[in-house]
Order: C-alpha cells, then sequence, then structure tokens
C-alpha cells in the first residue's frame, strides 16, 4: 500500500478573471480540498511545485513565443486565441502550474504513481497557445523524462473530450513519445492535428460505449508501443453535465475510466501519471465531484487494493 502523491499550489486557482468569464479557475484548490476531506488517509501532499524554467519550456517551445508571452509583449490576437487576458500573475500561475506537471512527472518515475491537481495544456503548440492552453505540459514532462533517462518510452495517453491537437504537434518528431487523443470528433479544434492515434468518437456515447472505446484503444496502445511511463490526461469534460463535451458519460463512467487506466497501468508495471485535465460544469461543487473521481480511482487501485 502506497500513499497517492497530490501536487498542489495555491496559484493554480488564484486568478482574476472578468465577470462570466468560461473557465471554472476556482476548481483546483476545491479538488484539492475535497480530496483532503474524502482521502486523507490516502493521499500525501507534496511540497509545492516550483515555476518552471524558461530554459525547460524551450525543448517544446520556440524563445519568441515563451519570451513574448513572459515579458507581456504578446499581442491580443494571440491572447484572445488562448483566452486568458494578459497579467503577471497569469504568468506566474502558468510557469508554477506547468512546473507542477514536470514535478508530477518526476514524483510518479520514482514511486509509480502522482496526480497534478491541474494541468492538461494540450491545445499549446510550439508557436502559439490555444484554448486556455498556453505551454503543453504534457510534451515538456515527457521530453525531461526522457533526457533525464528516467523512463524510455512515453504514452501520453489523452482522454480530454477536446483532441489533443497541440500535443500531436508538439510529439511530432520524438519517436519515444506515442500520442493517443480519445476525443469527440465533432467538438473544438474544428481543425485536427494528427496524434500517433486518434480516436474521434461519435457524440452522446454513453458510459458503455465510450469506455469500450477506452479499454481497446489502451490496451492495443500499450500493447503495441511498450511504454514504460504513462500520463494520463484525466478531463472530465466528457460528462453528460459538462457545458462543452457533447458526451453522455455520468460521474460513476469516468471513475471507472480512471480506474480502468490505473489498473492497466499497475497490472503491466508501468510507472503513471496524471492531469486532471477540461472540466465546464459552472457548478463548482458538482464539477469537483467529477474531478474527485480521478483520486477516487487511484486510492482505490494503488493504495486499497
Amino acid at each position: 500500500m502506497i500513499k497517492i502523491p497530490l501536487v498542489f499550489h495555491p496559484i493554480y486557482s488564484q486568478l482574476k478573471l472578468p465577470r462570466n468569464h468560461r473557465f471554472p479557475i476556482e476548481k483546483y484548490l476545491a479538488l484539492k480540498q475535497a480530496a483532503q476531506s474524502h482521502f486523507a488517509d490516502s493521499i500525501v501532499l507534496q511540497p509545492q511545485p516550483e515555476p518552471i524554467t524558461l530554459d525547460a519550456l524551450q525543448t517544446v517551445h520556440s524563445n519568441a513565443y515563451i519570451n513574448s508571452f513572459v515579458s507581456g509583449e504578446i499581442d491580443e490576437k494571440a491572447m484572445k486565441r488562448i483566452g486568458f487576458p494578459w497579467s503577471e500573475q497569469f504568468v506566474q500561475r502558468t510557469l508554477t502550474a506547468v512546473g507542477g506537471t514536470l514535478k508530477t512527472a518526476e514524483i510518479a518515475s520514482e514511486v509509480g504513481i502522482a496526480i497534478n491537481c491541474t494541468g492538461g495544456y494540450h491545445h499549446a503548440h510550439p508557436e502559439f497557445g490555444s484554448g486556455f492552453c498556453v505551454f503543453n505540459d504534457l510534451v515538456i514532462a515527457a521530453n525531461h523524462l526522457l533526457d533525464q533517462h528516467s523512463v524510455s518510452r512515453v504514452l501520453i495517453f489523452d482522454c480530454d473530450v477536446h483532441q489533443g491537437d497541440g500535443t500531436a504537434v508538439c510529439a511530432q518528431n520524438t519517436a519515444n513519445i506515442f500520442t493517443v487523443s480519445l476525443h469527440c470528433e465533432k467538438n473544438f479544434p474544428a481543425r485536427k492535428q494528427q496524434s500517433d492515434w486518434d480516436v474521434g468518437l461519435d457524440r452522446h456515447l454513453d458510459d458503455e460505449q465510450y469506455l469500450h472505446f477506452v479499454a481497446s484503444t489502451l490496451n492495443a496502445a500499450i500493447d503495441s508501443f511498450k511504454p514504460d511511463f504513462i500520463i494520463y490526461d484525466a478531463g472530465v469534460d466528457i460528462h453528460q453535465d459538462d457545458d462543452l463535451g457533447h458526451l453522455n458519460v455520468t460521474t460513476e463512467g469516468i471513475y471507472r475510466r480512471d480506474q480502468l487506466v490505473f489498473r492497466a497501468a499497475k497490472d503491466r508495471d508501468i510507472a503513471v501519471m496524471a492531469v486532471i485535465g477540461g472540466g465546464y460544469q459552472r457548478d463548482i461543487d458538482a464539477l469537483t465531484e467529477v474531478h474527485l473521481q480521478l483520486v477516487r480511482a487511484a486510492v482505490n487501485t494503488f493504495a486499497n487494493d
């Protein structure tokens, strides 16, 4: 039995946004608090992550893009594509969130499992950000582990309802990273990119239909690519009540999905880390309950098994 390492920093939810802004920034703190309330004996909160260095960002992103964002010289059109107003606080929040994913990857490579209470910025491309994503933490973390020789083959298994278009582009020339995106086909982004394996799902799939695709895709990817590390984007915007999803997956279906991924990794002795990905219900309590299934699945698979 192990305690599940949880990575969190208060800045994850510390961002002033315009009134009625679409992004539920409060969910990160709410998830951390709910995890502590429900699973206090089965999780261990890690020391707060440090902001990622600009050098680490350069393994994926161009210097021009990094510098324009950090300095505030990025143009208004580029920020509109990202979906947030620029601020010094947003820069620090972004760098710390990506640093959290890096820290989560390092911990998981050592103990076998870890969760970051944010992350999953899979729409970030090398030269620009998009869809609430500035820097691609998934590929940055994969590159870091490979560069440190901590692992040799990384599977990025992305179950967010939106295609991981930025991840596909950022990892396209790295043979030791295998990208899988399991997403709703008729959804953002309108222009898809080519992952190593894309599974575009029809709208309105229910639990059983959806879980069939998850299980068959994950098992085939593991059997063919033979990764020794899995980065799991556990987006919950597949939920039936999500404002941006279009699938009909229940809260219990999300729990079963998360447990399926963790069980596959544990049974094959593959280290796995997870980020919480997208989720856009306006009811923060309801949204937190859905995200909490990730922690519940990790606890029941690794801590209580």
